[in-house]
């Protein structure tokens, strides 16, 4: 059943797709709603919806509110660790999940910058491209491309 995980400061907030269409909902205009929750009304404007990040910023009775919202396959890259490595500031890079080196992009000696391409490691049949969180120089490459890495593993070292 599809769950939606939505933050609002600092509260969060679990709702299946059953609850939302459960809503009492009027659609008044393209960006703006009428919403009977309990009794109470509530006049509900959308400001701004930005898909990339997931959020959305809603005007409710005067007030606004910025969500962020995870549907389930958002809460499965969390629960994964897919996207830990993006936060990881450290000289050497981890696997940031299980999965199969599918290709090397770098050498030992070679000079990067953050956001460099360096490896492909494949987890759930997905191919995902781990990037340079810095600049540096790779000190070494412990994996060779068909190997089997272990959430957290050692991969590259870098100085």
């Amino acid at each position: 059943m599809e769950k939606y995980l939505i933050m609002v400061d600092d509260a969060e907030f679990s709702l299946s797709a059953q609850d939302v269409a459960a809503l009492d909902i009027q659609t008044l205009t393209d960006k703006t709603y009428h919403l009977l929750d309990n009794g109470k009304a509530y006049h509900v404007e959308l400001v701004d919806v930005n898909f990339t990040d997931r959020t959305v910023s809603l005007l409710i009775n005067g007030n606004t509110y910025r969500l962020s919202i995870k549907d389930n396959y958002d809460q499965l890259v969390d629960k994964m660790g897919l996207l830990s490595g993006a936060s990881q500031k450290a000289k050497n890079i981890k696997a940031p999940m299980p999965g199969l080196i599918m290709d090397v992009l770098v050498e030992a000696g070679q000079e990067i910058e953050e956001g460099t391409p360096l490896l492909v490691l494949s987890a759930m049949k997905m191919e995902n491209q781990i990037l340079a969180q810095g600049a540096g120089t790779i000190k070494s490459i412990e994996v060779t491309v068909g190997d089997s890495v272990d959430k957290g593993q050692l991969i590259i070292e870098m100085e």
